[in-house]
């Protein structure tokens, strides 16, 4: 018997949630991997006290590598659908700017920081939501019967 393929199609929108989904699951897994992340052994499950830092650069925890994982799970899976899509993109791009202000005006070093956030991880975070909000501006002008698809 022959194998059945299925062909996908997905909008430009569509590609780019998927593919920021499919980055969040790998920084999440990365998260895990010792080397990768250095001072693997001091991580917290979460809070400010943790020292492990993703590429050396990025602090995280293990609830921080989780909201990664989930974040990933979720654009893969919403970027099914245009509206999804969009949706993951514009209100994904949102949240992160949220989660910038939010490293911005707590103390990093007190346990507020429940996540934990860096500076570095803060800057990521402005850079992210501002790259997800107009991906999901721009990409979604068009209306969904002019859209062009790519087959995956």
């Amino acid at each position: 018997m022959g194998a059945r393929t299925r062909e996908m199609t997905r909008t430009p929108l569509q590609m780019a949630a998927f593919v920021i989904g499919l980055v969040f699951l790998a920084l999440g897994i990365l998260g895990f991997i010792p080397g990768i992340t250095t001072d693997y052994g001091s991580m917290g499950w979460a809070g400010y006290r943790s020292t492990a830092f993703l590429f050396g650069v990025f602090q995280v925890s293990v609830l921080h590598n989780f909201i990664h994982l989930l974040f990933g799970i979720v654009g893969v899976s919403l970027a099914r659908t245009w509206a999804g899509a969009r949706a993951y993109l514009v209100w994904g791009g949102v949240l992160a700017l949220l989660w910038w202000i939010y490293g911005l005006v707590i103390d990093q070093n007190s346990p507020v920081n429940a996540i934990p956030v860096n500076t570095a991880v803060n800057w990521l975070h402005f850079f992210l939501g501002i790259i997800m909000i107009a991906l999901g501006a721009t990409l979604s002008r068009r209306t969904p019967s002019s859209r062009r698809t790519f087959s995956v």
